[in-house]
């Protein structure tokens, strides 16, 4: 049985600090997507566009970059932002203030849960990698997620996978040291073992590589007897 730590937990987050969150749209986004994951973010934006809704909620928010790129259904969206991290809760809520923002401080391997109604559409870019132990554990947020979902509710995003993709000789060592930092717990995900802990969930999976980065939706089974496990 998987056990994580709370220094495991931080250590994922620990790297968003003001600094870095100025310098993330350019350096994370764009140098590092496109020059070492080989994924640029307009493909990640470009999703995003597809499939928010007018009632979405953001987890593990970043710099805010997606949501306040994106085109919402209508002029008034509700959004909430869910994050372990203050400096990115406070980051994007600033960011994005112009819709008022609902703010969740959440480890979100743990909880989820809202003062408000269920959404119809869940983001999680770049998270993933970013929390401890493997996919069959960090499948748990996928649980808690469903139970804040609305019946045909869409979860969509992207993460960087360790295995199973070809990597430049650089992905490969900056991986190995963001693994070793714990900044990334992700040397042994790959888009075959996340397709297999969306499909005990959801239904209409989809997961496809682009570089090291995969880009998944999923959407919220209503029918429980359809579970494929």
């Amino acid at each position: 049985m998987t056990q994580v730590t709370e220094a495991q937990v931080s250590a994922g987050q620990m790297a968003y600090g003001r600094l870095t969150l100025f310098l993330y749209d350019r350096l994370v986004l764009g140098a590092s997507c496109s020059w070492l994951w080989g994924c640029k973010a307009k493909v990640m934006l470009s999703q995003y566009r597809e499939l928010v809704s007018d009632n979405h909620l953001d987890v593990g928010v970043g710099s805010g970059y997606f949501l306040d790129n994106c085109q919402f259904p209508s002029d008034s969206p509700r959004i909430a932002l869910m994050d372990l991290n203050d400096n990115s809760l406070e980051f994007t809520a600033k960011r994005i203030s112009r819709y008022s923002p609902e703010v969740y401080r959440r480890n979100v391997l743990e909880d989820m849960s809202v003062s408000a109604g269920k959404f119809d559409s869940v983001a999680m870019n770049l998270l993933l990698h970013c929390l401890p132990g493997p996919l069959d554990y960090k499948g748990r947020i996928f649980d808690l997620c469903k139970g804040i979902m609305n019946d045909d509710a869409v979860l969509f995003g992207a993460t960087i996978v360790g295995a199973g993709t070809s990597q430049s000789w650089f992905a490969k060592k900056m991986i190995h040291f963001y693994n070793r930092k714990g900044i990334f717990t992700n040397k042994d995900d790959s888009e075959e073992s996340l397709r297999m802990e969306l499909n005990k969930r959801f239904s209409n999976v989809s997961v496809r590589t682009n570089g090291c980065i995969a880009i998944f939706s999923a959407q919220n089974r209503i029918n429980k007897d359809t579970y494929h496990y």
